[in-house]
């Protein structure tokens, strides 16, 4: 068994709380805010020292590249019967006006266990673009997206701006409505819901990526 430091266990239990919540690690800055660290440089030594005794591992290059290892990560799942799987089908470019769930939308169809996702998704998307890359959601991923109409700040989201759909972080302050990015190459997106045709066509509750 490892032996952690008090704080240690602590940061371990934040990042296990915000994969089984929404599907992603934390970044070192939300660490830093929650344990109330002056920086995010404490966070990250604190990570470092977790790689060390092997709780977790770390990816270079994105903010959320944080692996739980051994006893601390999920366990293998057992080999699920067929008759539990779900079918979700795979949204690939979206029809400029049409419903996301439109028949010319869809790719493929998935046979999936419910069990990976912290809520049951309606449907895959493929993700294009590396805007979320510090998310851990690059380019090629499948989405896992529950259906809604509504969403709390921070939460990932799909949402359709005009004719473009778009997988951000979203925040709403007041009326205003903001599509954030994971990567600092891309623009926050500004919504007025008064002037620009705005919907959510939901809530990213997982993620699947394929090798080739």
């Amino acid at each position: 068994m490892l032996k952690l430091t008090a704080r240690q266990e602590q940061i371990l239990n934040l990042i296990k709380d915000a994969i089984e919540n929404t599907g992603f690690p934390p970044t070192r800055a939300e660490i830093a805010n929650e344990l109330g660290f002056k920086s995010a440089n404490a966070a990250e030594e604190h990570l470092q020292a977790l790689a060390r005794k092997g709780a977790i591992e770390i990816a270079a290059g994105t903010s959320r590249g944080i692996r739980l290892l051994g006893v601390h990560a999920e366990p293998a799942a057992p080999k699920v019967p067929a008759a539990l799987m779900m079918s979700l089908p795979l949204i690939g470019r979206v029809a400029a006006g049409s419903p996301i769930l439109a028949q010319e939308n869809l790719e493929a169809s998935y046979s999936v266990d419910p069990a990976m996702f912290a809520s049951r998704p309606d449907y895959l998307l493929k993700v294009r673009g590396e805007s979320m890359r510090d998310a851990g959601i690059m380019d090629g991923d499948l989405l896992a997206v529950k259906k809604v109409d509504s969403a709390k700040n921070g939460q990932i989201v799909v949402a359709r701006i005009g004719s473009e759909v778009t997988v951000k972080r979203y925040r709403k302050t007041g009326s205003t409505i903001e599509l954030l990015p994971e990567n600092p190459d891309f623009k926050i997106i500004k919504v007025d819901p008064e002037a620009d045709e705005f919907a959510l066509e939901g809530l990213a509750v997982g993620l699947m990526r394929t090798w080739h």
